[in-house]
């Protein structure tokens, strides 16, 4: 679909860059796959600030996802590709033989009229699903569950997918995109194809308003608040208070490892690769 670029009218049109959107459809969205969507803002039940520089954003309907692709042996037809304001891929309407119609996160190069199957040993071809066990080595892949039958949790996002680089018994070793390497049983299901909209990461927001669409509120540097509320507030002039980067809790900003969770560890290979 490619980018698209502004005449410089105003400061803000000069810098923006956004992903165009031919070829995706121009209607509204089916009523009865859409939920209310209400902005937390970053608050809790208590009304209290728990994650930071959070808006409301513009208005969104949630769009109801089939991420767990349980209808198996039965064709389904492409009708339509669309844009989804909750996620930076593109999302895809397709219909099954029964007459029924799902979303679904749409992979690059589908077609409208394309045929899409879900089930076990299918074709390789972009759009089926199907289990790790029956997918080649090599093979780029999405949408991947954790455990068979919890539905699609890792490679969501517009451009991206995972690589199946190997097997080890009942469990298929993938490569993530940051380079972390972990097994998932074979019996887990994971869709063929890279996810659409690859250009997501070339936009250029190009204006504050943009951002506060998105419901991103301004940052404020640590530097500029005072020693009440930072650690590295206070002091004439510009100071760091003599540390290094830290949170306002004092949580070192510098590549500390907040993971928690023993209970995967031995499913993870390799660890991904460090910040540089």
């Amino acid at each position: 679909m490619g980018l698209k670029t502004f005449k410089p009218y105003t400061k803000s049109t000069r810098g923006t860059v956004i992903v165009a959107k031919e070829g995706l459809w121009k209607g509204k969205p089916v009523k009865s796959f859409t939920i209310g969507k209400k902005s937390s803002s970053g608050r809790n039940n208590l009304g209290r600030i728990t994650s930071r520089r959070r808006g409301v954003g513009h208005k969104q309907k949630y769009r109801k996802i089939d991420f767990y692709r349980n209808k198996l042996d039965m064709k389904a037809v492409v009708e339509r590709i669309e844009y989804d304001p909750n996620r930076t891929c593109h999302i895809m309407l397709v219909k099954y033989e029964d007459g029924e119609r799902v979303y679904m996160l749409a992979p690059q190069n589908i077609k409208i009229g394309d045929k899409i199957i879900s089930g076990i040993k299918k074709e390789i071809k972009i759009g089926n699903c199907m289990p790790l066990r029956d997918i080649p080595t090599g093979t780029a892949i999405h949408n991947v569950e954790m455990k068979p039958g919890g539905g699609g949790k890792i490679a969501r996002a517009a451009g991206t997918s995972v690589q199946i680089s190997g097997s080890d018994g009942e469990y298929s070793i993938i490569k993530l995109t940051s380079g972390e390497i972990r097994k998932i049983i074979s019996k887990a299901k994971a869709t063929i194809g890279v996810l659409s909209n690859p250009d997501q990461k070339n936009i250029k927001i190009g204006k504050a308003g943009r951002s506060r669409w998105l419901g991103i509120r301004p940052s404020v540097r640590g530097v500029a608040m005072n020693p009440v509320d930072h650690p590295h507030g206070g002091g004439e002039g510009k100071s760091s208070g003599g540390r290094n980067p830290v949170s306002p809790w004092g949580q070192s900003a510098k590549g500390l490892k907040t993971r928690n969770n023993k209970r995967t560890n031995k499913y993870i290979i390799s660890r991904r690769k460090k910040r540089n």
